[in-house]
């Protein structure tokens, strides 16, 4: 089994509006070191005999307060802060998250920062995980900075690669993008983000890079805050290209954005014969006066569906709460 994450096949026609059904977030059959099954029929076959150990909740509860949309967090428990202009926003995410994951069995880990208030939320945001194809938003983020460095536009292969490795999330693509990165360049990237507690997968394997919620909302900051990174002009060209992804692959963070929002996303998913299914997305969402991200990364599925879902309640809270209140 081939530990790099596998792309869902494309949609015949690029930029298609294609329906979700239960099988469309992935193939599930792995290919092998730097092969891409984008044009292959996708296939959910592994999920059945894929075992993972299902975990204790994750958010901190007090005892014996027993209700069925679980207990109230006391302050010292809230799972979000911002300032005091806003505290009561704040302590309202912080239950409706820990509502959305009380009852989910797989391990998750969460970042949420809204630019507006101030408000930020985390769950386990120091936990590593396989990155899965979360890890392209950085190759691309890499390439960008190289290019940005170097004083030039995009080669044709770049930016072909670039487009294929963002919208469909084609495997081939970011193998030669991160291989022609190489490790120094990639070490340096994540140093001049932040990105303290990524460590790169060894050799091609870029699926193993260890990844966690927060240095994910800090990949996220340089594509839209942070310019001592990237400049406005590469910062908009990648988000562009979030903005693109195909509608098979637009699960997770951003289920339930609400109407007048920009969304830009990237997801990974990847099964292993440990902790079953990784899944992640990373989220970032902007216009009609709003300006809010997040990451949702996930382990410990049984089947892909079930970490999507756990995901997606957590973005509809997020979007219900920090979304809506424009």
């Amino acid at each position: 089994m081939s530990p790099r994450s596998t792309a869902p096949a494309a949609p015949a026609v690029p930029g298609a509006a294609i329906p979700r059904p239960a099988s469309a977030y992935g193939a599930v059959t792995p290919t092998g070191p730097g092969r891409s099954d984008r044009g292959r029929r996708a296939r959910r076959a592994l999920g059945g005999f894929l075992s993972c150990a299902a975990l204790a909740v994750l958010v901190p509860l007090t005892s014996g307060q027993a209700t069925a949309a679980g207990p109230a967090l006391t302050p010292d428990q809230q799972l979000c802060s911002a300032p005091a202009a806003h505290a009561a926003l704040a302590a309202h995410l912080s239950q409706d998250i820990a509502d959305a994951i009380r009852d989910r069995d797989d391990a998750v880990s969460l970042t949420v920062r809204d630019a507006n208030t101030g408000l930020t939320c985390a769950v386990h945001a120091g936990r590593h995980f396989d990155s899965a194809s979360a890890i392209k938003a950085t190759i691309m983020g890499a390439v960008l900075r190289r290019a940005q460095e170097q004083h030039r536009s995009l080669t044709r292969h770049e930016a072909g690669a670039l487009h294929s490795m963002i919208t469909y999330s084609d495997n081939d693509a970011a193998t030669s993008l991160w291989l022609g990165l190489g490790r120094a360049r990639i070490d340096r990237f994540l140093a001049m983000s932040g990105m303290d507690s990524t460590e790169p997968g060894p050799s091609d394997l870029w699926g193993l890079t260890q990844i966690t919620a927060t240095d994910e909302m800090r990949m996220l900051d340089v594509l839209t805050d942070r310019q001592d990174v990237l400049d406005a002009h590469w910062r908009a060209y990648g988000l562009r290209l979030m903005a693109g992804v195909t509608p098979s692959q637009r699960w997770g963070t951003p289920h339930g954005a609400p109407d007048g929002v920009s969304v830009h996303n990237k997801n990974g998913w990847l099964p292993r014969a440990t902790r079953g299914w990784r899944v992640h997305s990373l989220g970032i969402f902007t216009g009609g006066g709003r300006d809010y991200r997040m990451v949702v990364l996930t382990d410990e599925n049984g089947t892909m569906d079930y970490g999507v879902e756990t995901i997606e309640r957590v973005a509809e809270v997020v979007h219900q709460d920090v979304g809506g209140a424009r």
